[in-house]
Order: structure tokens, then sequence, then C-alpha cells
């Protein structure tokens, strides 16, 4: 068998229909598409999912309230006040809190949030953190790095 004997099966394809070639034919005149308006018109289909002009459901569903973020950042999330038990002048990474046994688990990379007080001058390296959290870092006297 070679490439140019494969045939599709019989019955399989239909001929398409002639439309507007007289009466007799069976689509003639307005060939099926009724009498005036848009849906009569040549090159008539509108495109799929148009809604005559209003904004059509495609395009107003992610706008509404609580549609997630296809592909989401996961973070392991500390706040500022869990560091104050920490030395002065100590190294803080994910894995140093780890051992500090102030993270229990790895979901993600470290992120720092701002909620309590520090008053322990820290170098943290995280990959991110808020801007209230770097300047309490900051105020206390340590440093923030974001890797």
């Amino acid at each position: 068998m070679r490439l140019q004997d494969a045939q599709p099966k019989s019955g399989s394809q239909k001929r398409r229909r002639r439309l507007g070639r007289g009466i007799s034919a069976g689509q003639g005149a307005s060939c099926g598409f009724g009498m005036r308006g848009q849906k009569s018109r040549s090159g008539r289909p509108t495109r799929p999912g148009f809604e005559g002009g209003q904004n059509p459901l495609y395009r107003r569903v992610p706008k509404l309230k609580h549609f997630t973020l296809v592909n989401r950042k996961e973070y392991t999330v500390v706040n500022v006040g869990k560091l104050c038990d920490l030395k002065k002048g100590s190294d803080v990474t994910l894995e140093s809190l780890m051992e500090a046994g102030i993270v229990t688990s790895n979901d993600g990379p470290l992120k720092l949030l701002g909620d309590g007080e520090l008053s322990v001058a820290l170098s943290v390296k995280a990959a991110a953190a808020t801007k209230g959290a770097i300047a309490k870092i900051e105020s206390a006297g340590g440093s923030f790095e974001a890797i």
C-alpha cells in the first residue's frame, strides 16, 4: 500500500451544499438563512463566543471574584515577630529557620511578612518580603537580601 492509495472510507465525506443555485436545487434564493439580518449576510457566521458587541463571557469571567491564579507561587511564610528569638547577627535562611524549629515544613521559597516587632540585627536571605518586613529588619540594624 502506498500513500496515494489511501482513500477515505466510502460515505465518510459528504459534498458541500451548493447554495443559491435556483429553486430546484433545494437551497435557492435565501439559501436557508431566512430573510434579513446579520445571520443571513455573506461571510455570515460571527466568531465563536460573539455576543453582539457585549463583553463576551470568556472575557468577563476572569474579572469576577474567586478566580485563582493558574501558576500561583507558593511560599513558606514567616512573620518578622518570630525571628526575635534568634542570635544577634545570625544569617536567616529557610534552612536555618528549619534547624531552629521556627519553620517545620518547606512549602517553597521563604517569604517574610511584617507582623510583629523585631529588635535583633539579622542578615536575612529570602526569596521575597513585604515592604513593612524589610523596613523592620533594617530599622533593627539588620540587612535583607533577595535571593
